[in-house]
């Protein structure tokens, strides 16, 4: 399977945001999710932490959990200890953070070239994996 895509768990958040002033966030992040996205245990794991604590997020954790098993459909990269070295070699090569690293290794690994994400700069190249923000 090809794979479009792999999206940081900001994008998702937006997906489900109730927040009126990211309305058009929400739209774009819906947008991606019908693309052939792949995510990874880390960003499902942040996803349901997230979506069940914030206030503009009107998901309950039984809503959050059908969420996170609709997303375990995609191709997902499993963060175990060989995904981690790289994580932590990539965040030494490019002075980022671990967990922005440990995203970039992910979607790597699934052959994703395009990570979707705000996180990180807009058109900078990590390695294999080229960053863009949708909402700029």
């Amino acid at each position: 399977m090809k794979i479009d895509c792999f999206l940081d768990t900001n994008i998702l958040i937006y997906a489900v945001s109730a927040n009126e002033a990211e309305a058009k966030k929400r739209r774009t992040a819906i947008e991606l999710l019908r693309t052939k996205f792949a995510v990874s245990t880390q960003v499902l794991q942040e996803f349901y932490a997230t979506s069940t604590r914030k206030p503009n997020i009107p998901l309950t954790p039984i809503e959050a959990l059908t969420w996170v098993e609709m997303l375990e459909q995609q191709p997902c990269a499993v963060i175990d200890p060989s995904l981690i070295k790289t994580a932590i070699a990539t965040s030494q090569r490019f002075r980022i953070a671990y967990w922005d690293a440990a995203i970039i290794a992910a979607a790597e690994r699934l052959g994703a070239e395009t990570l979707f994400t705000e996180a990180l700069n807009h058109g900078q190249s990590y390695g294999s994996v080229r960053v863009i923000n949708p909402f700029l």
